[in-house]
């Protein structure tokens, strides 16, 4: 049976692979909001979509189509992650059961509060934790699972995308409404970590910059050393050689993590997920939400101890 959804958020660069997750899946988007209003991407996806650029208009046609005996069954958040709270709640509120983007809040006690609200409206929210899907992930998992119970792996996880000067105007650049870069570009990384190697057990903030984090995770099963960056001059030699702008890396006991290929549909894969009763809901997303804030509340000791070799390239 045809689902029905409602999107927050539709002018951003993640939207389009909402609306396609929508659209492969065999579902209707009916209403979309976005103070933006250069949405011309819904065309591809759901040009009979009616569209919002205020959020007052946009909760009173929800409603108006719930009084109508045609209620959305979804409401899609793409919107920026400050807001992710609040917009989740009009969705439980709404009746609907609600798909929100990384990260889920900012604060772990948000999920306490957001919980108590689907128990009273009997909905439920799901994280879209892509990288669980990843079959290369799925299957470093498993190698783990069957690994001695007492071994312990050493992983190097770099990431370097580079952003342009409009990163740091927008709402990316301000920390009380992005969680700074470490949220903003790691928050699926900590969780890939946390599902692979067990619970965290203590961290290390290194480097904690506008344009750069380093720090050190010990994990059950292994101890991570992560180097994250938007900053190009930060980019490898065979990066910039090649022309590429973004530069990733997972190396395990020295073997390269090879999760290049398969992102494409990884969206869809979590909506079908979803729509089949095993989608990620707010305990699955917790222990991310508590790694990065747990990171930007740590003060940076520098190059010391179990840091990152990338952390040589900072002054």
């Amino acid at each position: 049976m045809t689902k029905r959804f409602a999107l927050v958020g539709a002018a951003g660069y993640i939207a389009p692979r909402h609306m396609a997750a929508i659209r492969d899946t065999n579902n209707e988007l009916v209403a979309a909001l976005d103070p933006n209003d250069s949405v011309g991407v819904i065309d591809s996806h759901f040009p009979d979509a009616d569209f919002f650029t205020e959020f007052e208009r946009f909760d009173r046609h929800i409603d108006k189509l719930r009084r109508r005996g045609k209620p959305v069954d979804y409401v899609s958040i793409c919107s920026p992650n400050y807001l992710h709270d609040a917009h989740m709640r009009f969705g439980l509120r709404a009746g609907a059961d609600v798909i929100c983007e990384k990260p889920l809040v900012l604060n772990p006690w948000n999920i306490d509060g957001l919980k108590e609200i689907e128990q009273e409206t009997g909905r439920n929210i799901y994280n879209i934790l892509q990288l669980r899907l990843h079959p290369s992930v799925k299957a470093l998992r498993d190698k783990v699972q069957a690994a001695p119970a007492d071994k312990v792996f050493d992983v190097d996880l770099t990431y370097l995308t580079s952003r342009g000067h409009w990163y740091g105007v927008s709402w990316k650049g301000a920390t009380e409404k992005s969680g700074g870069i470490a949220t903003n570009i790691g928050v699926h990384f900590y969780d890939m970590l946390s599902w692979v190697f067990g619970d965290l057990k203590s961290s290390i903030v290194h480097f904690h910059r506008e344009d750069v984090a380093a720090g050190y995770l010990e994990y059950e099963r292994a101890r991570v050393r992560w180097f994250l960056s938007i900053n190009a001059n930060y980019l490898p030699e065979q990066a910039v050689a090649a022309g590429k702008r973004t530069y990733r890396s997972i190396m395990i006991e020295d073997q390269e993590l090879e999760f290049s290929d398969g992102f494409t549909d990884l969206h869809t894969a979590s909506y079908q997920a979803i729509l089949d009763g095993q989608g990620f809901g707010l305990d699955e997303a917790r222990q991310s939400i508590e790694t990065v804030y747990r990171i930007r509340q740590e003060d940076p000791v520098g190059k010391r101890g179990e840091y990152h070799p990338f952390c040589d390239r900072l002054d």
